[in-house]
């Protein structure tokens, strides 16, 4: 056995193992279209996205503070009601009110009151002029504790990201996760929003300002941004996974290779 047969040999094995491979299995919420375009988003739909603010539905956590004036003819208010908060050694975590699946939050004096559907303003509003049926001048704050994206795929820090300033854009994301990892596709970022069972899917390109200029790049509360890879990391896998063969074939047909060259 020579050097040209255990090259054929090696050539067989590489082929066969590439044959079988392709960067598919590393893409998750792939569709069956063989092109992905990048998603089209109207006039109309993106000037909404701009000025998207969130409302509260079940299962969110809300964090209600309650100010009454602490005394007759005091303008000091003080503090009522602040939502639970939840400490260990190291961390103390405001989790917020859970609003139930009819939408309520129990409150002192109030009871259980509906809230669901409303902005935070909208809320505090509400709770004012429920709470001034039993307190003078009653103010009232409500913050929406769980606004966040998920950032998955190619990023250096993928996870949960909070969303702070009541909305974030896809490059802030990315900022916020360590930025993009060199293995990243830049241009196909998907965006996954709304029921998981059957979802809107955006196909975001940054590498070409005409492409964002046809697309939105605002996200929503609970979108899940991922970051796809490059085609090159599959035959990367393929290449660290067929070492160990390669390596274990060289050393079956080294005798032999150097038997017939002493022979020659």
């Amino acid at each position: 056995m020579n050097k040209s047969i255990l090259m054929t040999i090696s050539t067989i094995a590489v082929a066969l193992v590439l044959s079988g491979c392709s960067g598919k299995e590393y893409k998750l919420f792939q569709s069956s279209e063989l092109v992905e375009k990048t998603t089209q988003v109207n006039q109309v739909t993106y000037e909404e996205e701009v000025a998207f603010e969130n409302i509260i539905a079940p299962n969110d956590r809300v964090d209600i503070t309650v100010y009454i004036q602490a005394g007759e003819g005091s303008q000091q208010m003080t503090s009522m009601l602040t939502a639970r908060e939840v400490s260990n050694a190291t961390v103390q975590e405001n989790l917020g009110l859970l609003v139930t699946q009819r939408g309520e939050v129990r409150l002192p004096l109030l009871g259980s009151i509906n809230i669901s559907g409303l902005t935070q303003d909208e809320a505090s509003e509400y709770l004012i002029k429920e709470y001034k049926k039993f307190i003078r001048n009653p103010y009232v704050l409500v913050e929406i504790k769980n606004q966040r994206v998920i950032v998955i795929g190619e990023v250096k820090q993928p996870g949960i990201v909070p969303v702070l300033n009541g909305t974030m854009n896809i490059v802030e994301a990315i900022a916020r996760s360590g930025d993009l990892t060199d293995l990243a596709s830049r241009t196909d970022i998907k965006i996954i929003r709304g029921d998981l069972r059957n979802p809107e899917i955006r196909n975001i390109d940054l590498t070409s300002l005409d492409a964002i200029g046809i697309s939105s790049l605002y996200l929503k509360p609970n979108d899940i941004v991922y970051i796809q890879p490059r085609p090159i990391k599959g035959f990367n896998r393929v290449f660290t996974d067929i070492t160990p063969f390669w390596d274990m074939l060289s050393s079956v047909l080294n005798p032999f290779t150097q038997r017939k060259t002493l022979i020659d």
